[in-house]
């Protein structure tokens, strides 16, 4: 199957040096607890929470955003002329991790997708068993070396970026960001790519971060597009590897005045227990920061399927 790859000049760039990759080795004292008796089975026994009733998608105004939240790191954005998926998963089970809440706005609830974004290849984030539930196989877009991943799933236009480049769709403009994390969908092919989306649209721009520990990056994505909106990590960052993998709910509000960015949106916490912190504890941490921090009126904690227009 055919990959196109978009990047800024005509030829085909190496994956860019700067990428802050994140190493596989663990941290000092990993060995010490146990996930399997402190995560995975407690979460095995929760119950799942229920779905919530389906919230009605309305018409969107000219000109804006509508951000829904789907759970974890996936999110729907539309606007008047588009609707674009970033990282769905709807399974109930990651492998042998369970999704503690139900799955709202399933692909049957969907407007028609004419993009979805994949940030990179770790389980919660690629999901085969979701994107195949997609109807029509809209054109798919990944960081570098991806493509391989999705390619045997259906996509007939599957577009692998490098970092900074840009696609253009319809009225949409989407580039891929840096990120400091790693994009190894199994330990041996630390090859695949990673990083986050800013998505442009008329005067709005939302930024997705993907998966990121904190660093400097942010200042810079921050240069490049004035951001309505910023979807940044919180949760996952008490990691059984002690790894320093993503931002806690501290790391995230630093973020995002790094990004200068005027709202933010919390995201990947409260689904799937993937680190040793309490589920609740991530928000409970950012809504105490932000307050602290005077910026309690900038940050809008979505309930999943829920909406918010930039």
């Amino acid at each position: 199957m055919p990959i196109s790859r978009k990047h800024s000049s005509s030829q085909i760039p190496q994956p860019p040096q700067n990428q802050n990759p994140i190493g596989l080795k663990p941290g000092k004292g990993w060995h010490k607890r146990n996930p399997i008796s402190e995560m995975l089975l407690p979460a095995m026994l929760a119950k799942r929470r229920e779905k919530p009733p389906v919230e009605k998608l309305e018409a969107i105004p000219s000109g804006k955003i509508a951000i829904t939240w789907l759970g974890h790191a996936a999110f729907l954005l539309r606007t008047a002329e588009h609707s674009v998926l970033i990282d769905p998963v709807w399974t109930k089970w990651l492998k042998i991790v369970k999704r503690l809440s139900s799955p709202v706005l399933t692909p049957r609830d969907l407007p028609k997708i004419d993009l979805v974004l994949i940030t990179h290849a770790h389980f919660d984030h690629l999901d085969k068993r979701s994107l195949r539930k997609l109807p029509d196989m809209p054109p798919i877009v990944v960081p570098w070396h991806v493509g391989t991943v999705v390619s045997s799933l259906g996509f007939e236009r599957i577009h692998e970026m490098h970092t900074w480049d840009t696609l253009r769709h319809g009225h949409l403009r989407v580039t891929l960001t840096p990120a400091r994390h790693w994009g190894a969908r199994v330990l041996h092919d630390t090859h695949r790519g990673y990083g986050g989306f800013l998505v442009e649209y008329n005067d709005r721009c939302v930024f997705h971060c993907g998966d990121s520990s904190y660093f400097d990056g942010f200042v810079e994505i921050g240069e490049r597009c004035r951001i309505s909106a910023a979807l940044l990590p919180i949760g996952a960052y008490d990691t059984p590897s002690h790894r320093d993998v993503h931002m806690n709910p501290e790391e995230a509000l630093q973020a995002f005045q790094d990004l200068r960015a005027d709202t933010m949106i919390p995201m990947h916490y409260g689904s799937f227990r993937l680190g040793y912190e309490p589920m609740d504890e991530p928000l409970h941490r950012l809504e105490a920061c932000a307050t602290h921090l005077g910026l309690r009126d900038r940050v809008h904690a979505l309930a999943e399927g829920a909406t918010f227009i930039v």
